[in-house]
């Protein structure tokens, strides 16, 4: 029996803006460059990221930050040495998408974890697992449900979009989202999406 996804419109959200959330590097090799001094620092980096899901015209989107015109990610980030995932990707939601006030912050309900991923070198690749002669990978990376609250306040960094997805989209399309977001539908075809409309 398929676990039940409830889903409501995206119009029941609503956006505002927050200062923004610079990257910490200005390109790939900045970011593998500094991947690779804090993997000497703290050994292998884990990553959490969120799949929200709202429903427009009764299908399911997800939601994504645009950084610039062209490159999307989903909302999360790097967890501390020894955090555990589910409140540090609660922290990493709050700092990317809460309000300034308590009161705007999101209930995040984090769910199961959907899929997890494997940086085997410092490299762009990432896989959905560990190559076998790989004994120190680079990076985990795991993907989570959060349900998301009928109602929600999403506060958007200035220099970011929040775009809402079409699984149709983002099927098989690696060339525009690569290859975590683009099989994000395979990993979620196991679930009953229930379209609340309210």
């Amino acid at each position: 029996m398929s676990q039940v996804v409830n889903t409501y419109p995206l119009s029941n959200y609503s956006f505002g803006t927050k200062e923004p959330k610079l990257e910490k590097d200005t390109s790939v090799a900045d970011r593998l460059a500094r991947m690779k001094i804090n993997y000497m620092k703290e050994g292998m980096r884990t990553s959490v990221d969120a799949i929200l899901l709202v429903q427009e015209h009764n299908h399911p989107h997800i939601l994504l930050l645009q950084i610039g015109n062209t490159f999307c990610k989903l909302p999360g980030g790097r967890l501390k040495p020894g955090e555990n995932e589910v409140e540090g990707l609660k922290r990493k939601l709050t700092s990317k998408l809460g309000g300034n006030s308590a009161a705007l912050v999101p209930d995040w309900k984090v769910g199961e974890c959907v899929a997890t991923w494997w940086r085997p070198n410092f490299e762009t690749m990432m896989y959905p697992y560990c190559p076998p002669h790989i004994t120190k990978p680079k990076e985990c990376k795991r993907l989570y449900i959060v349900h998301l609250s009928e109602k929600e306040y999403f506060a958007v960094p200035k220099n970011l979009k929040l775009l809402a997805v079409p699984l149709f989209e983002l099927y098989d399309n690696v060339q525009r989202y690569g290859p975590v977001i683009s099989t994000i539908p395979q990993q979620l075809s196991r679930f009953h999406f229930n379209m609340i409309s309210s």
